[in-house]
């Protein structure tokens, strides 16, 4: 049995949590900070970093009050060390060094990507005996849009990603344009029409490079555009009706999602995966769920919405892997952060 207390602070969620056997959540305490950036319509790096040390000492407390145990009857600490903000890894990462040093509690540092990734495994399946490899997984967030093949334990090959902005970060500008406030895809999706949208966006086609990659940017544009167009943009120009901000809400949402579910098709076919994981935020979009179990006639494996933003789970069950499919791992003392590491490469 092994009980892993998992941080993670790589953007704005002061998240800790405690998974028994990797898979079981004993506790899962978030410590939202989107109060504080709402006024700013994204994150602001600083405050961010500012509020995790205000947030990480009375929420590792609560997730240890929460599952009913102390420090001494843990077996290990992960914190997230990359990719993210460095000043907000840094408290993550500096409280967790201090905790496994007083405490002597072996200390793993674990990939923030490779983490969403090992949410799956919280939902009540093994990924890994349930369905076997390879697995394609998409992690798309605020911050990353990327598409991997999991060919086993902590292998992992990188098949395609943005070349430009990430899906949440897209998500977040069209929000901004259309008055809707932050965090844009929950925003976005609220007030889309569930039928299908009237405005149409392009979807971005390559003529050189990788077809499995991601373009974003054209998308931003194009809303920005329209909304120019019909006077709704900059704020403040002409009051814009209900309708027509959810039809431009939902035709940007339908191009988000047929960009990614196409590429995950894709990568499926390719690489003859037998079933696909969907992770990071933007994986808690009700119609990207929908549409990529409807598209792929095999396992598709999405966590709970909860455990598909930051969490301190997925960080945990991540750390219990490696702990059983891995031999070595930095001490305390040496573990540093990594803002721009990636997974696969």
């Amino acid at each position: 049995m092994s009980r892993i207390l998992g941080i993670e602070s790589s953007c704005d969620e002061t998240a800790v949590s405690i998974v028994q056997n990797g898979d079981t959540i004993m506790s899962n305490v978030i410590a939202s900070q989107i109060d504080l950036h709402a006024p700013h319509g994204g994150i602001v790096p600083e405050l961010a970093s500012r509020q995790h040390v205000i947030n990480i000492g009375p929420t590792v407390l609560k997730a240890l009050a929460d599952a009913d145990i102390k420090l001494h009857d843990l077996d290990a600490i992960s914190v997230t060390n990359g990719p993210g903000l460095a000043g907000s890894l840094m408290v993550g990462v500096n409280f967790a060094k201090a905790l496994a040093a007083s405490t002597n509690i072996p200390l793993i540092g674990i990939n923030h990507l490779e983490g969403h990734i090992y949410a799956a495994w919280l939902d009540k399946i093994d990924p890994a005996k349930d369905i076997g490899f390879p697995l394609v997984c998409l992690i798309a967030s605020g911050g990353h849009t990327d598409l991997l093949l999991m060919e086993d334990h902590g292998e992992y090959k990188l098949l395609g990603k943005t070349r430009d902005d990430a899906a949440g970060e897209a998500f977040d500008k069209a929000a901004r344009v259309l008055g809707l406030g932050f965090p844009g895809g929950p925003a976005i999706q609220k007030v889309a029409p569930s039928t299908p949208s009237q405005e149409t966006f392009p979807q971005p086609h390559f003529k050189n490079g990788n077809p499995l990659d991601f373009s974003f940017s054209g998308l931003k544009t194009s809303i920005l555009n329209r909304a120019k167009t019909l006077g709704i943009y900059p704020p403040g120009s002409t009051p814009p009706s209900e309708s027509v901000i959810a039809e431009l809400a939902g035709g940007f949402q339908e191009a988000i999602v047929a960009s990614l579910v196409s590429r995950v098709s894709q990568a499926v076919q390719i690489f003859n995966a037998k079933g696909v994981i969907l992770g990071g935020g933007v994986a808690a979009n009700s119609l990207l769920r929908e549409r990529t179990k409807a598209s792929i006639d095999m396992p598709v494996v999405v966590p709970p919405p909860i455990l598909c933003t930051d969490n301190g789970a997925m960080i945990a069950a991540c750390a219990h892997h490696k702990i059983e499919h891995s031999t070595t791992f930095p001490q305390h003392l040496s573990i540093d952060i990594y803002p721009t590491s990636r997974l696969g490469l």
